[in-house]
């Protein structure tokens, strides 16, 4: 089982993104595949024992950046990381993508070399958030801007298989985000959802406002991809700003700073739980080819994870699940 990794894409290609891979190598005995410009990455390999390790290269002579048009830029980009790292996916030399690169491109190139599962209207993006009870996922996190009910239920079953594939709980809680928990509340798209929502057979819960997201009031929490990817940022822009004003109070006196000392551990726990490093990248969920989003500025730690999750999914096979899913409730 092949996984192939853009090399080129995000604010720290291709030096991370090498290390990353060769550290899911080594640690897992994965089996990768670099895509990008051959020179650069066998340069950097020479920085690594690679003797024992199954990793080839591929080689892209463009790069698609972050500012490009993602639509425009692979049309006219065919020969792109990302490009001919899908292609790899759709022509079975591998079994998923792992991009730090331009997500609009991801998601664009993922729809032009994959098609959609049967029965998926939309394909969506599904990423997860800490809580005070654990994990939860958030879909769509910003592959559909304009949405219907019909897509949000979709999107509530890909996430219910997507959560319990990664967390094992056959059951998820599914709750639909809105700005109050009546059924009657929000606009027509909200209403309309949660009507489908209640008779899906799922473990939907109801509604949930955006303060009980991090409380843990739901496993999967479904919303269009405008309001998910700005609840997304909002999050991360959060967990940096809590972390921040508490060492520069630890900083102002010297007992909080013996004091903080001694609670090194417990930060250093709380650290990890909300460091999207520790999870990866997130899926794009609903087509053939399965592709994992990862961060901009991900680390060779989060492309590590990132990978390890492309194993997980590929090897639980969500796709033949989502559609198993999908199918049972279009009474198929």
């Amino acid at each position: 089982m092949w996984i192939a990794v853009d090399v080129m894409g995000g604010d720290n290609a291709p030096e991370a993104i090498i290390r990353g891979a060769v550290q899911s190598c080594e640690e897992y005995g994965y089996k990768v595949v670099l895509v990008g410009d051959e020179k650069l990455i066998k340069r950097e390999l020479k920085l690594f024992d690679i003797s024992k390790l199954t990793l080839e290269v591929v080689h892209a002579s463009e790069i698609i950046s972050m500012d490009d048009s993602p639509a425009y830029a692979c049309r006219q980009k065919r020969d792109s990381s990302i490009m001919v790292a899908l292609r790899l996916v759709k022509e079975g030399k591998a079994k998923a993508c792992v991009s730090a690169g331009n997500s609009g491109a991801i998601m664009a190139a993922s729809l032009m070399h994959s098609k959609r599962l049967p029965g998926v209207n939309r394909p969506a993006i599904a990423t997860l958030l800490p809580t005070l009870k654990g994990m939860c996922t958030v879909i769509d996190a910003g592959a559909n801007v304009d949405c219907k009910a019909k897509h949000l239920l979709q999107f509530a079953i890909m996430g219910s298989v997507y959560f319990k594939d990664i967390f094992g709980i056959d059951y998820p809680r599914i709750g639909l985000l809105n700005i109050g928990g009546e059924a009657t509340k929000g606009d027509e798209l909200r209403v309309n959802s949660y009507n489908l929502l209640e008779k899906s057979g799922l473990n939907f819960v109801g509604n949930v406002e955006a303060k009980d997201i991090l409380k843990g009031k739901a496993d999967v929490i479904i919303c269009d991809g405008f309001v998910g990817n700005m609840i997304l940022k909002f999050a991360e822009g959060l967990s940096e700003m809590m972390l921040t004003m508490i060492k520069e109070e630890i900083k102002r006196k010297t007992l909080w700073k013996i004091a903080a000392y001694s609670l090194k551990k417990a930060f250093k726990n709380i650290k990890k739980k909300i460091n999207y490093e520790e999870y990866g990248g997130a899926p794009l969920l609903g087509v053939s080819g399965l592709s994992i989003i990862c961060h901009g500025s991900s680390s060779d730690k989060a492309i590590k994870s990132a990978i390890r999750v492309a194993f997980e999914l590929i090897s639980k096979s969500i796709n033949q699940e989502i559609c198993a899913q999908i199918n049972k409730y279009n009474g198929e």
